[in-house]
């Protein structure tokens, strides 16, 4: 199979291995002749980073890096970010690297021509439209990991440091103007990044599925989302060189976070504050609240999961799908528990407050109350 294709849905996408090379025409696309490249520390100094510079260079580009991005990004990193942005005369924003850099950049393109406060732009109601849409940078976006899928994404997700709360920053033009998905660029993941993030994905893709709201167009992305992770994901964890489980799994995470415009529900609503308050890897910690909240679901979705289940190979239905969870995360070295996950002490008071004012709560299947919440963090304990 030739896995290389240009796709315009939900944005142009050149997919493709080796198409990291096309990054100076992707640029020039997208209207950008100066370019900043934002990344997270941790890809800063990695060949693939490197040799993504040189290519912008080599184009008369330049090769500016911003390269102050925590795992968590959050409302500094965006200020530190916008800062660099404005002094180097930069007109628009290369995304580069996971779910942290994309994300931190994404904002950062949007944030760089406001006056407003980010929190200003929080997803709650209608509050992007407080953005001016003329002066949001636009974005090329180049994931190396294939989790999140935020280069499909209009949203980023950014901690707000006084209160240790992942927030949500909407606005439709954050969605990237040029994506370059590139297998190659993902091939030197060490295993619990490539198990996490491909668990991230199909976290996506399963909460979407489940979600109440009317989306068939979702519904039907996520299912196929969620074939492509049962199917690549133990190819890609067992060798990070297969270029065709590699790029199978960027098809998945971006399918996941296009599906995800139907909802997401408890697992996210649960994991954005362990992940913001405790530091844990985001992905990592979804897989670890998949059993326990599709159990608490399963009144909701039980029915659906059964022909899912049927779609998927798995024998047994809606029971058959809640066993192969357990067992999938197991053969990727899950921890079972947050206590496993490194989660110590957790302050469940400020937990549940947190995830029920998370907007992932409106997506859920049942609804979510004080008492239920708490009880899904006192199981996953």
């Amino acid at each position: 199979m030739n896995l290389a294709a240009n796709w315009s849905y939900p944005n142009p996408i050149r997919f493709g291995a080796g198409r990291i090379a096309e990054i100076a025409d992707a640029c020039k696309a997208a209207g950008i002749s100066k370019p900043l490249l934002i990344t997270d520390k941790g890809l800063a100094d990695h060949p693939i980073t490197s040799r993504t510079l040189s290519l912008l260079n080599e184009a008369g580009l330049g090769n500016a890096l911003f390269a102050e991005v925590d795992p968590n990004p959050n409302d500094a990193n965006v200020a530190d970010g916008v800062s660099v942005y404005r002094e180097g005369g930069f007109d628009g924003v290369i995304a580069f690297g996971g779910g942290s850099g994309l994300d931190l950049a994404k904002t950062v393109a949007f944030m760089a021509g406001q006056t407003r406060p980010l929190w200003d732009f929080e997803d709650i109601s209608d509050w992007w439209t407080r953005a001016d849409p003329n002066v949001i940078a636009p974005v090329v976006a180049v994931p190396t990991t294939a989790g999140t899928g935020s280069e499909v994404g209009r949203a980023s997700v950014i901690t707000k440091s006084d209160s240790h709360e992942k927030k949500i920053i909407f606005h439709p033009k954050m969605l990237p103007a040029q994506v370059i998905m590139d297998p190659e660029l993902t091939v030197g993941m060490p295993k619990f990044i490539t198990a996490g993030t491909g668990l991230d994905a199909f976290a996506h893709c399963v909460e979407a599925y489940s979600s109440p709201h009317y989306h068939p167009m979702s519904q039907g992305i996520a299912l196929e989302g969620m074939r492509l992770v049962k199917e690549y994901l133990p190819r890609a964890y067992a060798d990070g060189t297969d270029l065709e489980a590699r790029g199978q799994m960027m098809s998945a995470a971006a399918m996941g976070a296009t599906a995800f415009q139907k909802g997401l529900g408890a697992i996210h609503a649960l994991s954005h504050p362990i992940g913001a308050m405790h530091h844990t890897h985001h992905g990592t910690t979804n897989a670890v609240f998949m059993p326990a909240v599709l159990r608490f679901n399963s009144d909701a979705i039980r029915d659906r999961f059964d022909m899912a289940a049927a779609y998927l190979g798995i024998d047994g239905g809606f029971a058959g799908f809640c066993d192969f969870v357990d067992s999938f995360n197991a053969s990727f070295a899950i921890p079972k528990t947050l206590a496993q996950l490194g989660v110590k002490d957790p302050d469940l008071c400020a937990l549940t407050e947190a995830a029920l004012r998370d907007p992932s709560v409106g997506g859920n299947p049942i609804g979510l109350t004080e008492q239920n919440v708490r009880a899904l963090f006192e199981a996953c304990l």
